[in-house]
């Protein structure tokens, strides 16, 4: 059985990210970025692929790890027979450094003995470097790759590996500083790991103290939020979908995707939840970032790039990984990338949009950048595609992809109302009207009562719960309640989470191309969430948004989907998307009402709070 991804923690430097499991061993780290190969790979293959151990000899007694305050520094507490330590993980936030690893064994009590083993690989697990030791330091080098181990513990050389035993006693600190270069550059200097923990601390703290969410379910959106900025690439504000690649929607199954890129739909929801909890600075930032990437033809905007704005991020397989509990094949890149995503263009608008009202003015080139989009929707709402679930079979006329083109054309609209911008509103308006018309005439089966996943068929899709979520219909309108009904009564797997829709039985395909078999996708039972409270269902509401936190691991991190079969999360991890929509829910529920018509998250209040149908407040000191 494969490591259940609820034992990992994210280390983050908002560059890239390294994931620890709980029992020590550091099992995924890519370097210098996020997309950059693994130096550890063993999350995807054997130990064989590259990990870090760092553990007790003796026996567990007790075991407890949590981040220190509202930072990324993770404290694990490990008890044995003869005594107790504290390792505290974390990666220095790099500004313009090196990215650096860093682990300091503490003792508390007593006297334990510790062992590591390290393994380094680079170019996900393939190559083992050539490791020496250069004044005192360890370093491994292979092609482009420089990784330098600084440590007071005595460490050598075991067939492939770095060992070494050492006892810790009550107040000794042993640090492990690892340190990345370009194998042609200079050594890196030697780094003051006491003076790093202390810079580390600080950078979070301060960014949290920014947050303004408090209330009920605080702890959960402060960590949410917190993973969102540990996803962020700093140098230019673009938001990866998670730090991992190839983690599986189903064990021993074959969708496993790429998702260390920035997707625009991820990206501009990020944004929002980012902004409306009072992170104003990475609204601009990835403002900037969404313009830069895109900038040139609009006909040829794509649904995602790279961190620094790449389009090229073409698809292979690494055959010498076996994939997460033997999930072949292992894939680095996203063919993805080339598809035509409707929805993407109003996610995009939306985003750009909210922060405009929100009182945060666009970048200059925004308004024209927005003209410029919704000029490819009006020539292109028409025609099939991908949908939001990037399908890898025909396209079709997808009633999501037609509702978020109908809210690209609406908030023109209502950007050109508010705000008196230059615009043909009344060419707006028409195209507006003419969606609509679409996809109530061809979207909605009135034999089954509800909307459809397309056109060209009478199967629900979980994207569907977005229609009062955006507006487009009020929460209380007839179809709306059946379309809701019928998801109940289609897309709850046995454990009452939401599926984003049937994939076909075994021996056959899904709309999607693929063979069957996947988990309940978070998110969705987070939008179920969001489609109970605009529908009056506090209470059904509260109830689901606790089953679902109750899914997140012990430190808050939430995967893609969730194998209620196995009672596992799976799927990559963690997933920015899972954790937007934890912040999306939790402010509904606390503020007791949805976003405005325009789309709006309706902003917390400053001198009053106002409590729902079951009595949870919102407090802010700040109004958004």
């Amino acid at each position: 059985m494969p490591r259940r991804l609820e034992d990992y923690a994210l280390l983050g430097d908002t560059q890239t990210a390294a994931l620890v499991h709980r029992d020590g061993s550091v099992d995924w780290l890519c370097l210098p970025r996020f997309d950059s190969p693994a130096v550890f790979a063993a999350l995807l293959g054997t130990n064989e692929n590259g990990r870090w151990e760092l553990g007790t000899v003796q026996t567990v007694v007790n075991h407890q790890r949590r981040y220190r305050g509202e930072t990324m520094v993770l404290d694990t507490e490990i008890t044995t027979p003869t005594g107790s330590v504290r390792v505290t993980d974390f990666m220095v936030p790099r500004g313009g450094g090196h990215p650096k690893l860093i682990r300091i064994v503490v003792g508390l009590y007593g006297r334990v003995s510790m062992f590591t083993d390290i393994r380094f690989r680079f170019n996900y697990g393939e190559v083992a470097p050539w490791v020496r030791r250069v004044d005192g330091a360890l370093v491994a080098v292979s092609g482009p790759d420089r990784l330098v181990l600084q440590t007071p513990a005595v460490l050598q050389g075991e067939g492939l590996s770095t060992v070494g035993r050492f006892d810790v006693s009550a107040g000794d600190r042993v640090p492990f500083v690892l340190t990345w270069s370009g194998s042609h550059a200079p050594r890196p200097a030697s780094v003051d790991h006491e003076a790093a923990l202390v810079r580390t601390e600080r950078f979070w703290s301060a960014w949290s103290e920014r947050l303004t969410p408090s209330g009920l379910y605080r702890d959960a959106v402060i960590r949410s939020l917190l993973t969102l900025k540990a996803l962020t690439y700093e140098p230019t504000g673009g938001i990866v979908a998670a730090p991992t690649t190839s983690l599986p929607a189903r064990v021993g199954g074959g969708r496993n995707w790429d998702y260390r890129y920035t997707w625009l739909r991820d990206a501009s929801l990020s944004l929002g939840a980012l902004q409306h909890s009072g992170q104003v600075a990475e609204g601009a930032a990835w403002c900037s970032w969404l313009l830069r990437a895109a900038y040139g033809d609009p006909d040829k905007v794509q649904i995602m790039y790279g961190v620094g704005g790449e389009r090229l991020l073409p698809e292979s397989q690494l055959g010498w990984l076996d994939g997460f509990g033997g999930s072949a094949p292992v894939r680095v890149g996203n063919a993805a990338a080339g598809q035509a995503q409707l929805d993407v263009y109003g996610e995009v608008i939306m985003a750009l949009e909210e922060a405009r009202d929100g009182g945060y003015p666009p970048h200059a080139d925004a308004w024209a950048f927005e003209r410029a989009l919704l000029s490819v929707v009006e020539r292109r709402w028409r025609q099939p595609d991908r949908g939001i679930w990037e399908i890898r079979g025909d396209p079709r006329h997808f009633v999501h992809s037609k509702l978020m083109a109908w809210v690209a054309a609406d908030r023109m609209v209502r950007a050109t109302e508010r705000h008196r911008l230059p615009a043909p509103v009344d060419a707006w308006r028409a195209l507006r009207d003419s969606i609509r018309r679409d996809i109530l005439e061809r979207g909605y089966d009135p034999v089954r009562n509800s909307f459809a996943q397309s056109y060209e068929s009478n199967d629900i899709d979980a994207s569907l719960l977005q229609i009062p979520l955006v507006g487009f219909l009020p929460a209380h309108d007839p179809r709306v309640q059946a379309t809701i009904s019928a998801i109940e009564e289609d897309l709850l797997d046995d454990d009452g989470l939401v599926l984003r829709y049937r994939t076909a039985p075994t021996g056959s395909e899904a709309v999607d191309g693929l063979a069957a078999g996947e988990g309940a996708f978070l998110p969705c039972s987070f939008w179920l969430v969001d489609a109970y409270v605009v529908a009056g269902r506090v209470s059904a509401a509260r109830r689901l948004f606790e089953r679902l936190l109750a899914l997140g691991n012990d430190l808050g991190l939430f995967a893609e989907e969730y194998d209620s079969v196995r009672g596992c999360q799976i799927g990559n991890f963690p997933q920015a998307f899972t954790h937007v929509a934890v912040v999306h829910s939790a402010l509904l529920l606390s503020e007791g009402a949805p976003r405005t018509p325009t789309g709006r998250w309706l902003a917390p209040r400053t001198a009053r709070t106002r409590a729902t149908g079951d009595g949870h407040p919102w407090k802010s000191t700040k109004r958004l």
